[in-house]
C-alpha cells in the first residue's frame, strides 16, 4: 500500500526532475512559457472573472428580483434552478467548440457577450418566467466557458497547468466577491412591493436580511417561508436595475479582451490567417507524445464508441474515479455555502441574523484567499501533495466542526479553513487527472460536469436531509462526503499506479514488435 501511495505522490516529481535534467530551471522556464502565451492565458483567466461575476449575484438579488417581477417567494427561486441546471448543460457541450482556435474564441467572445447582454437585460423582465428564460442563456454560457477555459489552459501548458489553473479559478472567487459588493448599495431594505391595502403587516428588514441570508446558497436553504408577509400586488420600489447595468459594464472589457486576442491571431473576418489551434506553435505546447489532437471534446463525443474500443479499463475508471471526487468536493462546497447560515441561526448555536450573514462572505473569501496561497504552493509542490493535503484537512475541519458543534466562534474558524482548504482540489485534481491520462482522455469535460452536478444535486440532498433529521445533520452529511472524497483520491492513487505501469508494459511491447521490422528494413 505504502508502495504505490509513494509512487503516486512523488510520479510527478520524478517526471519533472527527468524533463528538467537538461533544461533551464523550473522557475525561469515557467516564466518563459507565460511570456510566450500571456495573451492566452490573461484572456482566459478574465473570461473566468466574467464566469464568477455571473454566478454571485443572483443570492443577494433574489428578492428585489422577486418585486420586479412580482412573483412570490416560491416562483422565484424556480430561477435558481434555471440557471444551475443550463450551468450543467452548457458545461456538457462546451468541448464541442475546442477544435479549433476560431470556433474556441468565438465560443468565448459569444458567451461574454452574452453575460453582459444579461445583465442589462435583466432589470427588463417583468415576468418570472421570462426571467428565468434569460438566466437558462446565461447557464448555459457559464457552462461553455468553464469547460473551454479549463481546457485551453489545460491545453497551452500540459504539465505545468497546475499553477495556472489555480488563477483561473482565484478569478472566479474575484468575480464572486466584486458581484454582491456592487449589488449591495442597491438592495431594498424593507418591502419593495407597496401593497394597495396597508392594514397587514409588512415584512421588516431584519426579515428580509434573514431570507436573503437563507437564500444564499441557490435558495437551497429556504424553508417556512409563510410567516413572511411579502406582496405580489401594489407599487415595486426598486433600485436593483443599477446594480446590474453597472455589471454589464465592468463585464464589457472581457469580451474586449477575447476580440482583441482574435485579432491578435488573425482570425477576424478582415485578416485572412487562420491558424489552427492545434498548429499554432504559438498557442500550444508540446505534449507528452506529439500529439495534441486526441480526445478533449463533449461529454457526448467523449462516449465515442471507436475512440474507446482499445482503452484499458484504468482509463475510465481515472474519468469516474476525478468525476466522482470533484462531484463531492463541490457539491460540499455549494452545501456548505447554501446551510451554513441556516445551521448557525438553529438551536443549538442560535447565532443572530446579523452575525450569521457573515459565514458566507467568509467562506467565499477564503476560497478565494485559498486559491491565492495555492498558486505558490501548487509551483513548490506537485498535484497528488496538494490534493492529499487539501482532503486531509478539510476532512479534520468538518470533524472539529462536530466536535464543538455548540461553539460560535470555532464555527467562523472552521469554515475559515475549510474554505482554505478545499479551494484549490478543482484545479489540483484536474491537472492530476490530465496527467495521468497524457492529456488524451476526457478528463476536463467528464470533471467540470461532474463538478456542476455535484454541486446542484448534494445541495438539494442534504436540503432533504437537514428538512427530515434537524440542522445537526448539515455537519453529519459534509464530514461523511469528504471521508468519502478523501478514500476516493486514495482509490485514484492506486489506480494511477496501475494505469502507467500498464501503459509502459504496452510502449516496451511496441517497441518489441518495432524492432524487427527495422531489422529486415
Amino acid at each position: 500500500m505504502s508502495g504505490w501511495l509513494l509512487c503516486g505522490l512523488c510520479g510527478s516529481q520524478k517526471l519533472r526532475l527527468v524533463e528538467g535534467a537538461n533544461m533551464k530551471p523550473f522557475d525561469e522556464r515557467i516564466w518563459l512559457l507565460f511570456k510566450r502565451h500571456w495573451r492566452q492565458t490573461l484572456t482566459y483567466w478574465s473570461v473566468f472573472f466574467s464566469f464568477g461575476l455571473c454566478i454571485a449575484f443572483l443570492g443577494p438579488t433574489i428578492l428585489d428580483l422577486r418585486c420586479q417581477t412580482q412573483s412570490t417567494l416560491e416562483q422565484i427561486t424556480w430561477v435558481f434552478f434555471s440557471q444551475q441546471f443550463s450551468l450543467l448543460l452548457g458545461s456538457c457541450i462546451g468541448g464541442l467548440f475546442k477544435k479549433t482556435l476560431l470556433s474556441s474564441l468565438s465560443a468565448l467572445f459569444s458567451c461574454t457577450i452574452i453575460i453582459s447582454l444579461v445583465f442589462a437585460i435583466i432589470p427588463l423582465c417583468y415576468n418570472v418566467v421570462v426571467l428565468s428564460v434569460v438566466l437558462a442563456i446565461a447557464g448555459i454560457a457559464m457552462g461553455v466557458i468553464d469547460t473551454l477555459a479549463n481546457l485551453e489552459l489545460v491545453k497551452l501548458y500540459h504539465k505545468d497547468s497546475s499553477i495556472f489553473l489555480q488563477v483561473l479559478h482565484f478569478f472566479i472567487g474575484l468575480g464572486a466577491l466584486v458581484s454582491p459588493l456592487v449589488a449591495d448599495p442597491f438592495l431594498a431594505d424593507e418591502n419593495c412591493v407597496l401593497a394597495s391595502n396597508r392594514t397587514s403587516n409588512s415584512s421588516s428588514s431584519s426579515d428580509l436580511q434573514h431570507l436573503r441570508n437563507s437564500l444564499a446558497g441557490n435558495g437551497a436553504g429556504l424553508r417556512n417561508i409563510s410567516q413572511y408577509a411579502l406582496y405580489t400586488e401594489g407599487t415595486v420600489i426598486t433600485n436593483v436595475s443599477y446594480a446590474f447595468w453597472i455589471m454589464a459594464l465592468i463585464n464589457l472589457p472581457v469580451p474586449a479582451a477575447v476580440l482583441a486576442l482574435m485579432y491578435h491571431e488573425r482570425l477576424l473576418p478582415c485578416t485572412r490567417n487562420t491558424p489552427r489551434l492545434l498548429e499554432g506553435d504559438s498557442l500550444s505546447s508540446t505534449c507528452p507524445d506529439g500529439d495534441t489532437s486526441q480526445g478533449h471534446g463533449s461529454v457526448f463525443s467523449c462516449c465515442n464508441l471507436a475512440k474507446l474500443r482499445d482503452r484499458p479499463a484504468t482509463f475510465f475508471i481515472v474519468h469516474a474515479l476525478g468525476g466522482a471526487i470533484l462531484f463531492i468536493t463541490d457539491g460540499i462546497i455549494g452545501s456548505y455555502a447554501g446551510f451554513v447560515y441556516t445551521y448557525a441561526v438553529s438551536p443549538p448555536l442560535l447565532i443572530t441574523h446579523k452575525e450569521a450573514g457573515y459565514l458566507d462572505s467568509v467562506f467565499w473569501a477564503s476560497i478565494t484567499a485559498g486559491r491565492l496561497a495555492f498558486m505558490y504552493l501548487s509551483y513548490r509542490y506537485t498535484a497528488p501533495k496538494l490534493i492529499i493535503f487539501s482532503l486531509v484537512g478539510v476532512t479534520l475541519v468538518q470533524c472539529l466542526l462536530l466536535i464543538f458543534y455548540t461553539s460560535c466562534v470555532f464555527l467562523f474558524i472552521g469554515t475559515c479553513m475549510l474554505g482554505l482548504f478545499i479551494s484549490s482540489v478543482f484545479p489540483s485534481l484536474l491537472a492530476f487527472t490530465e496527467d495521468i491520462l497524457d492529456y488524451k482522455g476526457c478528463a476536463t469535460t467528464v470533471l467540470v460536469a461532474s463538478a456542476s452536478t455535484g454541486e446542484m444535486i448534494l445541495q438539494l440532498l442534504v436540503g432533504m436531509v437537514i428538512h427530515s433529521q434537524g440542522s445537526y445533520a448539515f455537519l453529519l452529511c459534509c464530514t461523511i462526503l469528504s471521508l468519502i472524497g478523501f478514500c476516493l483520491f486514495l482509490l485514484l492513487l492506486w489506480v494511477q499506479h496501475i494505469h502507467r505501469k500498464c501503459h509502459s508494459d504496452s510502449s516496451k511491447d511496441m517497441d518489441m514488435k518495432e524492432k524487427p521490422i527495422r531489422g529486415v528494413s
